[in-house]
């Protein structure tokens, strides 16, 4: 007796159970996940490194190559991408499956150690890295704008606050912030004016790093009691720093504001976010793998509204995919 043969004689029962399997299909494909990718969890680090100044050459010679010669000792390591811009470099670290994410990001914690020494002695900090997922994608941007402060401060509140209460919300798995302006003194020197006073850039800068620094200043001891000298160094405005003294030239002191000026502004003039036409910051974030867009939407609005404790800010924020994606809703 064949397996036919039943379905052969019973052809009503037949038709039931073939309409059965059909609408338990029906049912079960509506209900799929939807992901522009596969749910792999393939272990992928990024590690960022900045230098204020150096244009994307000098970032490729002297940050990638020396991080790229350590990076490429790590066992597992499939896949390796680097780009150097202005100031920055990203380098992307994809590891075979069989290697856990923690582990691969301890090779090359030791990997960044090791090429530090080949790495300039004038980075501000070294360079971070942080685990990535190739099939994110942002799931809701925020505008942050404001007519009464400027946009330094309003970066300082998305990158100090907002960004920071994202980060705590369950499934978030990374928040980055578009057209940073990140608050910075710049200073201005006219070459002809550096040129008369014999003072070459290099030594501008120097003298500029050495002179803004907060250090111990010691302690006076007394018979009876001890003083902790407590000043700080640190020269936090731009009417500071044009009081500097430079050099000295023929026992006179050439002061910044004789050969330049500094001003407050942007630590990158050319990263600029607009939103409706105004200047804008742009915090976004990308879900974990494996979460669904809308479930923790009523957290990201409440993560918002605790972080709103700065100057007033304009907020605006909407969802980057789905049928709805140009229907923005106050956050």
């Amino acid at each position: 007796m064949s397996i036919s043969q039943g379905f052969i004689r019973k052809p009503v029962a037949t038709a039931f159970l073939a309409i059965g399997i059909t609408l338990i299909g029906l049912v079960a494909f509506v209900r799929l996940p939807v992901s522009a990718l596969p749910s792999v969890d393939t272990p992928t680090i990024q590690v960022t490194a900045q230098l204020p100044g150096a244009d994307p050459q000098t970032m490729g010679s002297s940050v990638a190559t020396p991080l790229e010669r350590q990076f490429g000792q790590i066992a597992g390591l499939t896949a390796m991408t680097s780009s150097s811009g202005f100031g920055n470099t990203a380098i992307t670290l994809q590891f075979a499956l069989n290697r856990t994410t923690d582990a691969a990001a301890q090779d090359v914690q030791a990997a960044i150690n090791a090429a530090a020494g080949q790495l300039p002695k004038t980075m501000p900090s070294p360079p971070i890295f942080r685990k990535v997922n190739p099939a994110d994608v942002p799931v809701l941007l925020i505008a942050l704008t404001s007519d009464t402060e400027p946009l330094t401060k309003v970066d300082d509140y998305a990158d100090s606050i907002l960004a920071q209460k994202l980060s705590q919300v369950p499934g978030v798995s990374l928040v980055t912030i578009g057209g940073m302006q990140k608050p910075s003194i710049r200073v201005q020197v006219n070459p002809a004016k550096l040129a008369a006073a014999g003072i070459d850039l290099e030594q501008l800068r120097s003298t500029l790093g050495n002179i803004t620094v907060n250090q111990p200043k010691g302690v006076l001891y007394g018979n009876e009691q001890a003083y902790t000298l407590a000043t700080n160094d640190q020269v936090l405005s731009a009417k500071g720093y044009e009081d500097l003294i430079i050099a000295y030239r023929n026992g006179a002191p050439a002061r910044l504001r004789d050969i330049g000026h500094a001003e407050v502004a942007a630590e990158d003039v050319t990263l600029h976010g607009w939103y409706n036409d105004k200047p804008s910051r742009d915090p976004r974030h990308s879900a974990a793998a494996g979460r669904q867009r809308d479930q923790h939407g009523g957290r990201h609005q409440e993560a918002a509204a605790a972080a709103g404790r700065g100057p007033a800010l304009g907020c605006q924020g909407h969802d980057s995919i789905g049928p709805d994606a140009d229907d923005p809703r106050q956050c």
